[in-house]
C-alpha cells in the first residue's frame, strides 16, 4: 500500500467552537499558531469522573463485562477488517472515518442470524455472540450527541467526546476496537486499532480504483513523513487513544 497523505474526514467545525466544546467537557485547548489539544500525561491515563463518559457525556446505562467486551471488540474488528479486505458493503452508506466506526459497531450489535451472515458475506470463524437481545437493542444506533440527543448518527468529535473514555496518548495502550483521534485544526479524524494494524476511511469521495479505505501498520504510521499523523505524545495533533464507553 502506498499513500501520499492521510486525508481527514470532511467534518468541519470552527476552531473557536471546537475549543469551547472541549473546554466545556473538561479538556484544555491551546491557542497556538498550529491549533492543538493540550498534551495528556502518559503517566496518568485519562479516566472520566464518576458518571461521565468520554469528556462530558453521561455514562451509558449498559456497561459490558469483560467477556462481553472481548467478544464485541472482536466483532467490531472483524467487520471493519472485512470492509478493508473486500471493499465497502452496500449496507454501509455513510462512508467516512466516523461512518466506518458507526457501521462496524452497529453490525457488531446486530443479530447475527443466517440472514445477516448472508447479507454481510460472513459465515466462518465468527466471534461468539455474548450479548442478550435487550443489551444489543439498548446500545445499537444509540449514540449520544453533544446537544444531548441520541441517534444513529454522530460525527467524529461526538464519538470521542460523548461516547468514549480517553485512555492516553501512547498508542501502545490501545486494545482491539479502540479509536485513535487526531485533530488537525478545522478537521478531526478517527482511526481504528485492530490489534495488528490501523484501519480507517480517509473521508474522500470514492473514485475509480479508490474506495477511501486504508490500512497501515503502527510502526509505519509512527514513521509517517507528515508528522501531524503520527500517533505519539510528541505530536500535538494526536489527541490520544479512546475506548468506547460501554466496553471494558
Amino acid at each position: 500500500m502506498k499513500m501520499k497523505a492521510l486525508a481527514p474526514e470532511t467534518e468541519r467545525i470552527s476552531r473557536r467552537r471546537f475549543c469551547q466544546l472541549m473546554m466545556s467537557a473538561g479538556a484544555l485547548c491551546l491557542a497556538a499558531p498550529s491549533f492543538a489539544l493540550s498534551p495528556y500525561s502518559p503517566l496518568s491515563p485519562l479516566s472520566p469522573a464518576p458518571g461521565v463518559a468520554g469528556q462530558g457525556g453521561a455514562r451509558p446505562t449498559v456497561r459490558l463485562d469483560a467477556r462481553q467486551s472481548r467478544a464485541l471488540r472482536s466483532w467490531i474488528v472483524r467487520i471493519a477488517e472485512d470492509q478493508i479486505r473486500r471493499g465497502p458493503t452496500p449496507r454501509w452508506t455513510h462512508r467516512d472515518c466516523a461512518g466506518l466506526i458507526r457501521f462496524a459497531v452497529a453490525e457488531a450489535l446486530a443479530e447475527h442470524d443466517a440472514r445477516w451472515q448472508q447479507a454481510m458475506g460472513l459465515r466462518h470463524g465468527l466471534p461468539p455472540d455474548t450479548l442478550p437481545p435487550d443489551t444489543r437493542e439498548t446500545l445499537r444506533h444509540r449514540w449520544r450527541r453533544p446537544d444531548g440527543s441520541e441517534g444513529a448518527y454522530v460525527n467524529a468529535l461526538g464519538l470521542v467526546q460523548e461516547n468514549s473514555i480517553a485512555i492516553g496518548r501512547d498508542a501502545l495502550l490501545a486494545r482491539p476496537a479502540d479509536l485513535l483521534f487526531f485533530d488537525q485544526g478545522n478537521d478531526q479524524h478517527l482511526m481504528l486499532w485492530t490489534g495488528r494494524r490501523i484501519v480507517y476511511h480517509n473521508g474522500a469521495a470514492p473514485r475509480p480504483g479508490d474506495n477511501g479505505l486504508r490500512a497501515v501498520s503502527l510502526p509505519a504510521l509512527l514513521r509517517w513523513p507528515d508528522t501531524r499523523w503520527r500517533p505519539e505524545a510528541a505530536n500535538p495533533n494526536f489527541a490520544g487513544v479512546f475506548s468506547l464507553a460501554f466496553l471494558m
